[in-house]
């Protein structure tokens, strides 16, 4: 059974006003991944309060580097079910995570970072290390672009 929309709908929106784009079905997650140019990046988000309260800030801060994805999307475990089965089904290697943040070019994953490997970091830390993953992987844009 999913979380009540009226439960996750700030820790989606926390997203959201940054310009990332939310993916809900399975068929979104594969035009996303399969029509992206350059790096897309992919966030798990999740309720977890002690990872996921401080990956959604690590990545509103890492998102102002001007290395970086040339899209962004997100799917939330434990509501958005289905999207991300389809979403982890191109984390190979990785088992399921929420919250976890992937980086893929062409469809492929370059970078991944889980639940353990954010759940005792600060924001600012999340954020150092994602933005070490952006200027090895994406391309450096304007920080006041909109993400697609």
């Amino acid at each position: 059974m999913p979380y009540p929309e009226l439960m996750i709908r700030p820790m989606r929106e926390e997203l959201t006003r940054l310009g990332v784009e939310e993916w809900r079905t399975p068929e979104q997650v594969e035009e996303g991944i399969r029509n992206a140019k350059g790096t897309v990046m992919v966030v798990v988000n999740s309720v977890c309060g002690c990872a996921a309260g401080k990956a959604r800030p690590g990545i509103a801060l890492a998102l102002q580097h001007d290395a970086r994805p040339e899209r962004v999307a997100t799917v939330f475990a434990g509501a958005d079910i289905e999207a991300t089965e389809k979403a982890r089904s191109y984390f190979k290697g990785y088992q399921p995570s929420s919250p976890s943040i992937a980086l893929l070019r062409d469809g492929q994953l370059v970078y991944m970072m889980e639940r353990r490997q954010i759940e005792n970091k600060f924001a600012e830390q999340i954020a150092e290390e994602l933005k070490r993953a952006f200027d090895q992987h994406c391309a450096t844009t304007p920080a006041s672009a909109a993400t697609n």
